[in-house]
């Protein structure tokens, strides 16, 4: 535990550890972070509303805009589920941490980042921090586990951005509500935040959410939306005209007026002898209801556009040749969202797990959302397979982290490759045939020069030298690697130095273990005749 030093947050600011287990954003029913203090925008929302309240949250008040980015997404299902798709596409993809380097330190590091990010609650976190998609902002409150070690997260909570807001100068600093400074608000306490802000456009934050982007299509679809349901509440209803005498009563007038009107939906009415309905046939103009519903579509294609970049996808049918253009379009969108939602987790998540627990380093693990391509591993066991021999220098950890594997655990049973068969020493036979396969101690093969014995230990000696290549082989790899990787003489011979130990040797000694048995009995059996 780095208990001993002060840790500084990515933005040179003390770190305060006896409250990081607490809860700063909680909200409460009265104060000025009181769930009750948020009504309805929509309702009776007009173009000149609309820009107003867009106007209100650039210049710092953005409760309003905010509810409004909240009642799109529950009442609009086109913008909720393009919004959602975008979401969805980096939420699902798998998260790769790579270590910075291929020291002890950094590769022990990109573990315990794996093991963090593999714990309870990282999905739903980062699902929370994607509203920031949509609002422009999105804050999850860490509470920390410090009942044992190493501290984690205990659990994460997401935090309405209306909790919160944006200095006064720049429009840039997030600060939280709070009764200490009404006005201002207070600075969000280091290593407790999680603050997603996407850079989706220039300009200040509170600017960049889609969902100012989609508000004017949202309002005017919904004006359309309206007009054809007013359409379809009267169309292909007969206009229903009512009749009664000069002199009526009042109270019969209105009786046929409740008549009139009620038998649009009724079908029946009661009206007093003497009065009359007609019902007058109009000609309906046919296709008019065509125009509200393309309207409709239309405003949904832009919101397609604005959000997923493309609309064959959603709105428009596709061959499959089209579908993947314009999934790569999708795809460039997906990943410019991953990569901004990882720098947030490395600065607010990875950095404050590693120097609370292990101390400052001068380079943290890489976080990346990332989805496994098949292609890259063929190519990459190609291009490994053919440079590396001559020379190039290729970190374990980094050929790991692009496969998506992680570094192996101390005393882990790692795969390995199957060692090289042995060729087998040939038996030995007294008198037998030589065209058996066995070693003959009266080989017929004999040069006038040795004596049986003798030419059987020749035998012997010839059979154990055949594979000789396959026996120096793993002695002779690490020498052809370090003379083909280094670039002078004197470095060749500096590092052969250190070669020795790597050398292995399993195979020879081996061989020349069955060789010197089979030599012993040999010369056991020539010795017993």
């Amino acid at each position: 535990m780095a208990n001993d030093i002060t840790l500084y947050d990515a933005y040179d600011r003390p770190i305060r550890k006896e409250i990081l287990d607490q809860e700063l954003a909680r909200p409460s029913l009265t104060g000025v972070r009181s769930i009750w203090n948020y009504g309805y925008v929509t309702g009776g929302l007009t173009p000149q509303k609309l820009a107003a309240l867009l106007r209100d949250a650039a210049e710092g008040n953005a409760d309003a805009y905010l509810t409004l980015a909240e009642e799109m997404e529950e009442k609009d299902p086109h913008y909720a589920s393009v919004l959602g798709t975008r979401k969805r596409a980096v939420a699902r993809l798998p998260i790769v941490v790579e270590a910075a380097s291929d020291s002890p330190q950094y590769l022990q590091d990109a573990e315990e980042t794996r093991i963090l990010l593999k714990r309870p609650g990282t999905k739903g976190m980062i699902e929370d921090l994607l509203d920031a998609l949509g609002k422009g902002v999105s804050v999850v409150e860490n509470i920390w586990n410090k009942k044992k070690i190493p501290w984690v997260p205990g659990r994460y909570e997401w935090r309405d951005p209306r909790y919160f807001q944006y200095d006064r100068e720049t429009f840039r600093e997030l600060r939280l509500k709070d009764e200490q400074d009404m006005f201002n608000g207070i600075p969000l306490a280091p290593y407790k935040f999680i603050v997603h802000t996407p850079k989706l456009k220039a300009g200040i934050p509170i600017r960049g959410g889609l969902a100012r982007l989609s508000a004017w299509s949202f309002i005017f679809k919904n004006f359309m939306v309206k007009d054809l349901m007013a359409y379809a509440e009267v169309f292909g209803m007969p206009l229903r005209l009512g009749k009664y005498r000069p002199g009526e009563t009042e109270d019969n007038i209105a009786i046929l007026r409740a008549a009139v009107a009620n038998l649009g939906s009724d079908a029946a009415a009661v009206i007093p002898e003497g009065m009359l309905i007609e019902f007058i046939e109009t000609a309906k103009a046919t296709g008019a209801e065509a125009f509200f519903v393309n309207v409709a579509n239309w405003f949904d294609k832009q919101l397609s556009k604005a959000i997923l970049g493309q609309t064959m996808t959603t709105d428009d049918g596709s061959s499959k040749s089209q579908a993947q253009v314009h999934d790569e379009v999708r795809e460039d969108i997906r990943d410019a969202d991953g990569e901004q939602l990882a720098e947030t987790l490395e600065r607010d998540l990875v950095k404050p797990f590693l120097d609370l627990n292990f101390g400052p380093r001068d380079e943290y693990p890489r976080v990346c959302f990332r989805e496994a391509e098949r292609a890259d591993i063929p190519v990459m066991r190609a291009a490994l397979k053919d440079l590396v021999p001559l020379g190039l220098e290729v970190e374990m950890s980094e050929v790991r982290d692009k496969l998506g594997f992680s570094d192996p655990a101390k005393g882990a049973v790692c795969l390995q490759a199957a060692p090289p068969k042995i060729p087998p020493i040939p038996p030995l036979t007294k008198g037998g045939d030589p065209k058996g396969g066995g070693i003959s101690l009266n080989s017929e093969q004999t040069a006038p020069e040795f004596t049986p014995e003798q030419q059987s230990i020749e035998n012997l000696k010839a059979a154990g030298a055949e594979n000789w290549q396959a026996m120096m082989a793993p002695m002779l790899a690490p020498i052809r690697e370090i003379i083909a990787g280094a670039s002078s003489f004197e470095e060749a011979k500096n590092r052969l130095l250190d070669a020795y130990g790597q050398m292995d040797d399993t195979i020879l000694t081996t061989v020349l273990a069955q060789a010197l048995f089979a030599a012993d009995m040999c010369g056991r059996l020539g010795t017993s005749e």
